[in-house]
């Protein structure tokens, strides 16, 4: 399974991570986009940087209860999933009939967020798997370090036949 890497103390690392990243991006971005005369995007920025993080806090709140609960857990979850894109879809959309700036500065903001979250999540699954048995461990990323890998690679031009198993015109063993 893909998060099967991620241990409990690193999804508080990747929280943290997205949440602060994206508050610096939030700041840098609001700051770069007034002084570009571009406040209303950097506005629109901010809002949907932080409906992406309430979004997030939301999610894992729900996760929790569900794991809580006895019984089915999807449906509840799936509902409340639901609704709370409706209602961040409702505001996104509305904001971008209100001010066009203001709308496509809170869908990059949306945007910035899950790039964050996921480049965080990312990032702990490699370097779980770097600290395990090669580079990405035995799930999504397990390949990884064996296609990069030039240990396994011979030059046939360059090595004797007996180490490379192939043999060439010149060598013993081969036909000319």
């Amino acid at each position: 399974m893909l998060f099967s890497q991620v241990s409990l103390p690193d999804l508080t690392k990747i929280s943290k991570r997205a949440v602060f990243g994206s508050l610096a991006v939030g700041i840098v971005g609001l700051v770069l986009c007034v002084v570009l005369g571009a406040a209303m995007v950097g506005l629109g920025l901010c809002i949907g940087i932080a409906l992406g993080v309430a979004n997030f806090r939301m999610i894992q709140g729900s996760v929790a209860r569900a794991g809580n609960r006895p019984g089915p857990k999807r449906r509840p979850l799936a509902m409340n999933t639901v609704g709370r894109l409706a209602v961040i879809t409702a505001i996104a959309l509305g904001l971008l009939f209100v001010s066009f700036d203001l709308g496509f500065g809170l869908m990059a903001g949306l945007a910035v967020f899950q790039f964050l979250l996921l480049f965080a999540v990312i990032r702990s699954i490699i370097k779980t798997g770097a600290a395990g048995s090669g580079l990405g461990g035995g799930s999504l990323l397990s390949g990884i370090g064996g296609m990069f890998s030039v240990d396994g690679l011979e030059d046939v031009g360059g090595a004797p036949a007996e180490t490379s198993g192939i043999e060439g015109p010149g060598q013993p063993g081969a036909e000319s």
